[in-house]
């Protein structure tokens, strides 16, 4: 584990974020978790899948 991360943990430790700041993160990664949960059950939507034409440029 990198050295930083034992300065950040220390840091939290100290001085702890606010519990609105904790409840927003917990929100994130609850929406994150929802979306994950909905692609895997239901799939990824056909009509939002881009399809290649012959002759189109993939630009990169």
């Amino acid at each position: 584990m990198n050295p930083r991360w034992f300065a950040r943990m220390a840091l939290w430790a100290r001085n702890p974020p606010s519990p609105q700041k904790v409840k927003f993160v917990l929100a994130v990664i609850a929406v994150c978790l929802a979306l994950y949960a909905v692609e895997r059950i239901w799939g990824w939507p056909e009509w939002l899948t881009p399809e290649r034409y012959p002759g189109m440029r993939v630009t990169r």
